[in-house]
């Protein structure tokens, strides 16, 4: 079996603890991490281990200058962005495959042009109209998992075992 590679984007990301959650998502799925620069905190190995993320090393994580080295190394086939502005919902996306979902910064999301120039491409979760967003790692969670019920969760253990564990 191929496995096919689902790839969380996030550009320009300022809080930490987003990032970390979003990780430790990508830890547990197989999930590829990509950072966007400019980057709202320090991800050296010091400041990780400071952190306390264990689960770091399980990460795969690339790094890019900005949003057009991303697309330069990775072109546009399979991208997904997600918005609070757009036109349809995410059950909407084909998911399947290799994908590439990105993710904008908390106080802004994505960049207007991005959102323009790939506005065909542009997906959103449902919710009340007078909420203004989800946390991003809950999104990002959600997108993940949306894009593995597609796949069919590959190489993802589907049961849990009944005995007395710490979590």
């Amino acid at each position: 079996m191929v496995l096919n590679l689902i790839n969380l984007v996030l550009v320009e990301p300022e809080i930490p603890s987003n990032t970390g959650n979003i990780a430790r998502t990508c830890a547990a799925t197989r999930a590829r991490l990509h950072l966007v620069k400019p980057l709202g905190f320090d991800i050296s190995d010091k400041a990780v281990k400071r952190a306390g993320l264990d689960y770091w090393p399980m990460v795969d994580i690339t790094v890019y200058e900005n949003i057009e080295d991303f697309l330069s190394q990775h072109g546009e086939e399979k991208l997904w962005l997600t918005t609070t502005k757009a036109p349809r919902c995410y059950t909407e996306a084909d998911l399947t495959g290799d994908v590439w979902i990105l993710f904008g910064k908390e106080t802004a999301g994505l960049p207007l042009w991005l959102r323009e120039r790939y506005r065909d491409r542009c997906i959103r979760l449902p919710m009340r109209p007078e909420a203004r967003s989800l946390n991003l790692g809950n999104t990002a969670a959600v997108m993940c998992y949306e894009a593995l019920r597609q796949q069919g969760f590959p190489e993802l253990r589907d049961f849990g075992e009944m005995k007395d564990e710490q979590v």
